[in-house]
């Protein structure tokens, strides 16, 4: 190949071209290096979609669940359940073209009036939110997928304390260093017997909920 004085050739890498060929040998890869055995079928391609998003096939050994929570998720999407979502990185990146029923994907944190509200009972925004989808009767039946804020996934297992309204299937996910693994816990533990699954630890986040949701919503056998 002529190379013009004073350029530099381009380099050329050796990498695959087809996005397929690219997911298809990431999830051999994920299949090969996670320990998959412990979880059915229809939760097991959720949790490899995860370790997709997470890029750490590790995340399946910090996974708790119970073992209808795919199956419940999916019967919701498919009767039109609305997903309630803790935050706009959340909601932004589920797939609408997956969902089965045009479902809502629910995002209050931009609601008028809600810092304010946040900032009168001394909690966060994400909280306040929690206390809306009660108020507004989102609860009941409704997809959960709380992957930022600990606040709102504690603050979701108060409320339903306090009332009859079960979320059909709650991706319990938030992401951090202050009360993340604590309220993902709390979810495992609660005597109220809702359909979940957690990360437990201090990882989480947007990325591993969202690929979740998604799982729960496609078709795809992947």
């Amino acid at each position: 190949m002529h190379t013009p004085t004073g350029h530099t050739p381009t380099p050329q890498y050796d990498y695959r071209h087809r996005g397929a060929d690219i997911y298809d040998e990431s999830f051999r890869i994920i299949r090969a290096e996670a320990d998959l055995s412990r979880f059915p079928n229809d939760v097991e391609r959720i949790v490899v979609r995860m370790c997709h998003a997470a890029g750490d096939p590790s995340i399946a050994d910090d996974i708790a669940f119970t073992p209808g929570v795919a199956a419940a998720g999916r019967a919701a999407l498919a009767a039109g359940a609305p997903i309630l979502c803790d935050s706009t990185m959340v909601a932004t990146g589920i797939i609408r073209s997956r969902l089965p029923r045009d479902n809502q994907v629910i995002c209050l944190l931009n609601e008028p009036g809600l810092a304010d509200l946040a900032a009168s009972r001394g909690t966060t925004k994400t909280a306040v939110a929690v206390d809306l989808w009660a108020e507004r009767d989102m609860l009941d039946g409704a997809v959960v997928a709380i992957g930022n804020a600990p606040t709102a996934l504690f603050h979701l297992l108060e409320v339903l304390h306090t009332t009859t309204a079960r979320p059909a299937a709650v991706y319990g996910i938030p992401v951090g260093f202050v009360g993340a693994a604590e309220s993902k816990q709390a979810l495992v533990d609660s005597p109220l017997r809702v359909e979940h699954l957690v990360v437990q630890g201090r990882r989480g986040g947007s990325a591993m909920t969202v690929a979740a949701v998604n799982a729960t919503a496609s078709d795809s056998e992947r």
